[in-house]
């Protein structure tokens, strides 16, 4: 099963990045313009809690603290920020991380190495045992990184129950647009 996902995390991320490639320069465009760095480089923790680099479009300003969505000041999203998480077009690079080997479409969604209750919670329930994705159940359900538990919870279950089907159902709640993404603070 595992490589059979595996494959299509491939075939679909190759696909994407083609056939993304005039949205994905259009985006970076208007985020170079929005601020002068469109893309957000940053280590997330991965399979076998090894370290590595995800790239996404950026969605708040440059100088903005490297915390966890839910942690972060929702004055420092950007207009077109704003948009992008809406939308969930800010996670379009991910495909390249996807291609890389070093997440999935499917999967829990990778955390901050600084996100230690969420580390450890998902450490005891054998969460990393698989790579991590875009996108998964919890996504599809609104369950974000505020709730560590409940969040570490709902990716083991995942991991447990993840068939084909249940696959390619996450990735069509996500591009349809269910789940409602990452919170983050009112501003002030």
């Amino acid at each position: 099963m595992e490589a059979m996902m595996r494959g299509l995390d491939i075939l679909l991320s190759a696909v994407g990045l083609v056939l993304g490639a005039p949205l994905l320069l259009l985006i970076g465009l208007l985020g170079w313009l929005d601020t002068r760095s469109p893309l957000l480089r940053q280590q997330r923790v991965g399979r076998s809690k090894q370290p590595f680099v995800l790239v996404k479009f950026r969605t708040m300003r440059p100088d903005a603290a490297h915390v966890a969505s839910h942690l972060a000041d929702a004055s420092a999203i950007t207009p077109l920020g704003h948009f992008l998480r809406r939308t969930k077009l800010d996670e379009l690079p991910q495909l390249w991380n996807v291609l890389k080997g070093e997440m999935s479409l499917v999967g829990p969604r990778p955390c901050l190495p600084s996100q230690t209750e969420l580390i450890a919670a998902r450490e005891r329930l054998g969460v990393y045992d698989v790579r991590p994705g875009i996108t998964g159940l919890a996504q599809v359900n609104g369950i974000d990184m505020s709730t560590p538990e409940l969040l570490a919870q709902t990716d083991a279950h995942m991991i447990r129950t993840l068939t084909l089907r249940l696959y390619l159902r996450y990735l069509f709640q996500t591009v349809v647009g269910q789940g409602s993404g990452d919170a983050v603070k009112p501003k002030g």
